[in-house]
């Protein structure tokens, strides 16, 4: 397993060897959601399309693929001079309130407070403002290894900054989309927008639309009555997940999540 430069929660990083099993080959992987990237490092793709709709996410990954060696080298710096909550509060509001800070300083500031955050819970309030708490823990784990890695993988991927909607308008034929969106029934207030049941029934249409279209998807969300009707047309796979956050979570505690794969359409149907 490759680990991922942020902590995430939600992360596929530990269930990868399952969610394999249902990924095609294809020309692209396509992920709307990108969370951790997780999928991302654990797959061989010919390239990869990566998107969010939190800006912070994306730019991160972005300085880490253009300037790896002096994001590091920052990064490593504010890490060394800043652990205490103290430290946290005022990077964070820092982070929040300072207009005129340069992109790879962002990059780096989001870093350190995802590592000193709590759980790896990414969370904003309705005005934008980043709003996780600190997290206190012995030595927070500063990821060279995993940005390393990361920048070399990222040298085959496009980043985005884009909601769903946006991203799967530029899928083609061949493509394999993987969507691992805010989960239904769970927490969904990622970046400032809830991510409600109304967004899920649009999220399932336009995935339908894309197998029409001849392009491959899989679809991972909880096991949900609503989850299990949008997905009716697809094949569902059940697996046991590790939670970290929410009325599941806990050392050892599981959840059952849907893994939700296309059927092959006959080439018939596409032309159709």
């Amino acid at each position: 397993m490759n680990k991922t430069i942020l902590k995430w929660a939600g992360s596929k990083a530990k269930v990868m060897a399952q969610l394999n099993q249902y990924l095609p080959a294809g020309a692209r992987l396509v992920e709307p959601f990108a969370g951790s990237c997780a999928v991302m490092m654990n797959t061989d793709y010919p390239a990869y399309l990566i998107a969010d709709i939190n800006p912070d996410l994306i730019n991160l990954y972005q300085q880490v693929k253009e300037f790896e060696k002096p994001f590091t080298a920052l990064v490593a710096g504010i890490f060394a001079q800043n652990g205490s909550e103290e430290d946290y509060r005022r990077i964070r509001n820092e982070f929040n309130h300072e207009a005129s800070l340069p992109l790879l300083y962002r990059a780096a500031y989001f870093l350190y407070l995802n590592r000193h955050g709590y759980r790896g819970l990414c969370r904003y309030n309705r005005k934008g403002d980043f709003n996780t708490p600190y997290e206190k823990q012995a030595k927070p784990h500063l990821p060279v290894d995993e940005i390393r890695a990361f920048a070399a993988k990222a040298q085959r991927a496009t980043f985005i900054c884009a909601d769903f909607t946006e991203t799967l308008a530029q899928v083609q034929a061949g493509d394999v989309v993987y969507c691992d969106p805010p989960y239904a029934g769970a927490f969904t207030q990622y970046h400032t927008d809830a991510f409600n049941d109304g967004k899920q029934r649009q999220l399932a249409q336009l995935l339908s639309s894309s197998i029409s279209a001849g392009v491959s998807v899989v679809a991972s969300n909880s096991d949900t009555p609503l989850v299990q009707e949008l997905y009716a047309g697809f094949d569902r796979h059940v697996i046991s997940v590790a939670r970290s956050i929410g009325v599941a979570a806990g050392k050892g505690k599981k959840a059952s999540e849907i893994v939700a794969v296309s059927r092959v359409v006959a080439v018939s149907e596409v032309a159709a």
